[in-house]
């Protein structure tokens, strides 16, 4: 396995700039996801690694080595594609096998080799059937064995699990963790799904725009988001963003905004640099740190109910606000939740979150890594 870097990475077509002078490292057996949205150049940096495309300006490293101009055959790497490039002629041995065999090891060994990763991916008894005499399942970990087959650097993943019904992705999901954990693969993985890179990451790239705007453990970022982007990205239902007024004298923090009772907060040092440049900011919590609100509860936020939405196990109360902003709490109960047109949520003041008007979040003094 091998370390990966980027240094000050761009890459343009045209005037377009689809990745804009990125930098971060992955470390030797980290598994790394580039998360974001549709177009935030996550796919076309995972193929400057594989050197399908190359960088307008800045380096590529893989294992401490410049592969920057280097041909994909030259840098040891295997790729799982999306819709997993099978040959639809070969039985699932040989497509497995094809690697060995472009490098020209024989028959035997190839086919031996290609059956010895099969049967780890429980597909071994599958090996003479053609790509379209299998599940979806079995395409991709038949995609995943041809990735393996062959000792590889650095393994690419480009959202090879998009194709999976909901139940098959689960699974998938769990082998994966499973396989990464066994094997210490270096990984590099692209998805727009959450969810797969909570589950999977050591750390999370989330990009937009073509940046990263935070690099980071999968807890990291959900518990302390980096900017209001990151905060409304991550997450099912995501964070509630709050904008409020804000003042301070004796050493408190008060914000104000229509339907918000929020007891004073001590000031810190991020607080009183962001009211410097302003006086509004955007206050953040998570819909898992909402209750519905017992009267004469203080901490609270108000609106008229907009939804309520039983999910078996928890129960989403979405509730509008006179601005037309809407905040969704997360009850974990079995029970039917019976409201109100007025619904009141209440919050502890030590889950809420502060954001400057940039969108950045403020951080509390004295604050430790997770």
């Amino acid at each position: 396995m091998a370390s990966v870097e980027f240094k000050n990475v761009t890459k343009s077509f045209g005037a377009f700039n689809a990745v804009s002078d990125v930098s971060f490292a992955i470390g030797d057996g980290e598994f790394v996801c580039l998360l974001g949205p549709s177009g935030c150049g996550k796919t076309t940096s995972l193929r400057m690694i594989a050197g399908l495309e190359t960088p307008s300006h800045g380096q590529v490293l893989i294992g401490g080595d410049d592969v920057t101009n280097l041909h994909p055959k030259d840098r040891q790497i295997s790729m799982v594609f999306q819709d997993y490039a099978l040959y639809p002629h070969m039985n699932l041995a040989d497509n497995i096998a094809y690697p060995l065999k472009v490098r020209g090891e024989p028959i035997q060994k190839r086919h031996g080799r290609a059956k010895e990763v099969a049967d780890v991916l429980k597909i071994g008894h599958l090996m003479d059937r053609l790509p379209s005499q299998i599940s979806g399942g079995q395409q991709q970990r038949t995609s995943l064995a041809r990735a393996l087959v062959y000792p590889s650097r650095v393994y690419l993943f480009d959202e090879p699990l998009s194709n999976l019904d909901a139940k098959l992705r689960l699974e998938a999901r769990g082998f994966l963790n499973h396989l990464q954990r066994d094997m210490g693969m270096t990984a590099v993985y692209v998805t727009h799904d959450q969810a797969e890179a909570m589950a999977l990451a050591t750390r999370i790239a989330l990009m937009d725009q073509g940046r990263i705007v935070q690099y980071a453990p999968p807890i990291e970022i959900y518990r302390r988001p980096a900017t209001t982007f990151v905060a409304n990205f991550v997450g099912n239902p995501p964070m509630n963003l709050v904008q409020v007024d804000a003042a301070h004298g004796d050493g408190q923090l008060q914000l104000k905004a229509d339907g918000l009772t929020l007891s004073s907060l001590p000031m810190s040092s991020g607080i009183a640099a962001a009211l410097a440049t302003a006086k509004t900011l955007t206050l953040g919590i998570r819909p898992e740190h909402l209750a519905i609100a017992e009267p004469g509860r203080a901490n609270t936020i108000s609106g008229t109910l907009f939804a309520n939405e039983n999910m078996g196990p928890e129960s989403l109360v979405t509730i509008e606000r006179p601005d037309t902003s809407r905040l969704t709490a997360r009850i974990f109960t079995d029970d039917h939740i019976a409201l109100t047109e007025a619904v009141s949520l209440s919050f502890a003041p030590e889950h809420i979150h502060l954001f400057d008007s940039t969108g950045a979040r403020i951080p509390a003094d004295g604050e430790r890594p997770l």
